[in-house]
């Protein structure tokens, strides 16, 4: 019994802070887990930002509903699906991920949620376990599934190295260089097959 295991932003999404940064013209909300390894500091970080210039959710919010899917992401999933139970374990909150869900067919996705006030400053953030996309992993092992892991980011190097199969997807030439042991790929095609093989 195989679950595979994929993160969302960078994967099937492009990532939100990126996109949010180029509409608020704020340069320093680039940064991702690509580049800040320890989630907590840059979401603390990032909230810090937002409260000095004023923006909250609901400017997050106009921004991730002109974000569509990356070219392929919808038909990737709507044939991974047909032969393999898939969950989205993702770092992202699901105040701004159920638009993109809309978008990708309503998969699964297992994510956090932000603490927001009435005036929609975001406070906040709840993280729904810690190390949440390892932890996931090694409970739906412990149920009995074989899992398949994919990411691009640091936070998805425990899944993925704690998957039966895991694969690096679209990361960084440096998280490629750090970990060569993880099979990396670039097109959706390649990865499919992939997924397809390790569960042969």
């Amino acid at each position: 019994m195989y679950i595979t295991c994929l993160d969302l932003e960078g994967v099937l999404v492009p990532e939100i802070w990126i996109a949010f940064a180029e509409a608020s013209g704020i340069p320093e909300l680039r940064r991702t887990t690509r580049d800040e390894p320890d989630y907590n500091k840059l979401m603390k970080w990032r909230i810090g930002i937002l409260k000095e210039h004023g923006l909250g959710l609901k400017e997050i919010q106009e921004t991730i509903a002109k974000i569509e899917p990356m070219d392929g992401a919808r038909e990737f999933l709507d044939e991974l699906r047909s032969f393999s139970q898939v969950i989205i374990i993702s770092d992202t909150f699901t105040q701004f991920a159920t638009p993109l869900m809309k978008k990708l067919g309503w998969p699964t996705i297992f994510c956090n949620s932000l603490e927001v006030a009435k005036d929609g400053e975001i406070t906040g953030f709840k993280m729904r376990i810690e190390n949440s996309k390892l932890a996931t992993v090694k409970a739906l092992q412990s149920i009995g599934y074989d899992t398949i892991a994919s990411g691009d980011s640091y936070n998805d190097l425990g899944m993925i190295k704690a998957s039966k199969a895991g694969f690096l997807f679209k990361s960084t030439d440096k998280i490629k260089a750090d970990n060569p042991e993880i099979p990396a790929y670039e097109t959706y095609d390649e990865l499919m097959s992939a997924i397809k093989g390790a569960m042969n």
